[in-house]
């Protein structure tokens, strides 16, 4: 791989992969609108547009062996306040990239999420990355991009979003424990999530986009192993000695995500760490 085009580069996921595919010499173009992302993630040597992912074709570059589509209005809650937004983004933006792939031939990576399996009707986000994936699929069979989708779980690690509107349950816990304030557990607590790392979210994709393996349906890319948000408070108390505050369960909060195939681990030797308690435990933050 010598050039790629990664969409919503200066994001969370996106700056975590940049910096490694520099790292690997990989000549690398970043596409962002820097609604969420943040150009304090920017490096040198990489050439940052700022443009829309329904803009794509605005791009004057050539030479692209591989596009990592990880641009998209990537929470749930937002996307009940804007649901035309997420599928503008999601949706629209994702027949653009297809689009655009087909046209110049160039493979691409699609971030998907693990709110696949569950019913998408659960909200405007799960619907959204649900058609991803359908559309995704349709290139593939119909028009012959070469699509691979890499669905990630629950991604937490450096660069994550610290605000509460578009943050994880561990930035928005972050930004609170700096404040001294209770923690939020939305519902019970007793939800489950297969929160995964980022850097094991960035191997699992490197190696997704250089296998000549054509998986079906998707790579899953989850850790296999899943914790309450009781037990992740749990975690928190013990590392910064904070309460907790229960507050009314919201749509779309899933009861339960955890990787449902190994083919990544199988077929590709991919091998996650549960990383989440030293994690925590290694947190700084500032009171």
């Amino acid at each position: 791989m010598k050039k790629a085009l990664v969409t919503g580069g200066a994001g969370f996921i996106g700056t975590n992969l940049i910096k490694k595919l520099i790292e690997n010499g990989v000549e690398v173009v970043s596409i962002d609108n820097y609604t969420t992302g943040n150009r304090l993630n920017e490096f040198e040597g990489v050439k940052y547009l700022n443009l829309d992912i329904e803009e794509i074709d605005k791009i004057k570059e050539t030479g692209f062996e591989i596009c990592f589509h990880l641009a998209a209005q990537s929470r749930v809650q937002p996307s009940f306040e804007n649901p035309i937004e997420s599928h503008r983004v999601n949706v629209s933006g994702t027949i653009r990239v297809m689009e655009w792939a087909k046209k110049h031939k160039i493979k691409v990576i699609y971030a998907g999420s693990s709110s696949k399996h569950h019913d998408p009707s659960d909200s405007p986000y799960a619907m959204t990355k649900y058609l991803g994936e359908e559309i995704c699929k349709l290139y593939k069979k119909s028009f012959n991009v070469k699509v691979q989708i890499a669905r990630f779980y629950n991604v937490y690690g450096p660069y994550e979003h610290l605000d509460e509107k578009f943050g994880n349950v561990l930035g928005i816990w972050q930004v609170k424990a700096s404040k001294n304030m209770p923690l939020p557990i939305v519902g019970n607590g007793k939800q489950k999530r297969d929160f995964t790392h980022v850097h094991d979210i960035i191997d699992g994709i490197l190696k997704i986009s250089k296998t000549r393996i054509n998986h079906d349906d998707a790579w899953e890319i989850g850790t296999g192993v899943n914790y309450s948000i009781n037990n992740l408070f749990l975690m928190f108390k013990e590392k910064f000695k904070v309460d907790s505050i229960y507050v009314p369960d919201q749509p779309g909060n899933y009861r339960e995500t955890i990787r449902i195939n190994d083919d990544l681990i199988n077929l590709l030797g991919w091998k996650p760490k549960d990383r989440l308690k030293k994690y925590i435990e290694e947190l700084k933050i500032n009171k």
